[in-house]
């Protein structure tokens, strides 16, 4: 019966480690279970903290671009107040002079010097506005008619026949500023 009894212990205990294994079985399972909830926790904290990390570089970027326009806008806004400040300051002594020129043709009796003062005065005034990109067109007499740069006021008869659809005359000069037309010059065509 000792046998039994001991056969009966040793048999206890084999069921009491399988109980036990069980036990410890369960706990790791349930011990991963948390790993993995942790992980998985983790996991999504780790994404929300990217989300939040990129929205805050977003908005970063946006007030950066927003100050850039806003920054840029004003800064064209005051080159066009002050585009043509340049311009005006080399034209103000050309008026000075026209002062001096109306002064000065009050007491003259020949036509001859103040015509030549008044040429001039109208030389400097070319030579700065040249010296700006401004260009007149020129030598538009006995050429074709261009659409782009002129504009036709009228058409006549042509003198002869091959000024038919050319420039007869010129009633006001066209400007360029670089490549561009800023008036166009006021034709006549011959028909």
């Amino acid at each position: 019966m000792a046998e039994k009894e001991l056969f009966n212990d040793q048999h206890f205990t084999s069921e009491e480690q399988e109980e036990n294994q069980e036990e410890l079985s369960r706990e790791e399972q349930v011990t991963s279970d948390a790993k993995a909830e942790t992980s998985e926790l983790s996991l999504e904290e780790k994404l929300q903290k990217e989300v939040a990390e990129l929205k805050d570089k977003y908005v970063r970027l946006y007030s950066e671009f927003e100050n850039y326009r806003r920054r840029t806008s004003k800064e064209r806004l005051d080159l066009v107040k002050t585009a043509s400040q340049d311009l005006m300051a080399e034209i103000i002594p050309i008026i000075d002079d026209f002062e001096r020129a109306f002064k000065a043709s009050e007491n003259e009796d020949n036509p001859v010097k103040v015509r030549d003062g008044n040429q001039l005065v109208f030389q400097k005034l070319v030579k700065i506005l040249e010296n700006k990109g401004l260009k007149p067109m020129d030598d538009l007499i006995g050429k074709t008619f261009d659409p782009d740069t002129q504009e036709a006021i009228t058409q006549i008869p042509s003198p002869t026949e091959g000024m038919k659809g050319k420039v007869i005359d010129v009633v006001e000069r066209g400007y360029t500023l670089g490549d561009k037309v800023i008036r166009y010059a006021k034709v006549v065509t011959g028909a």
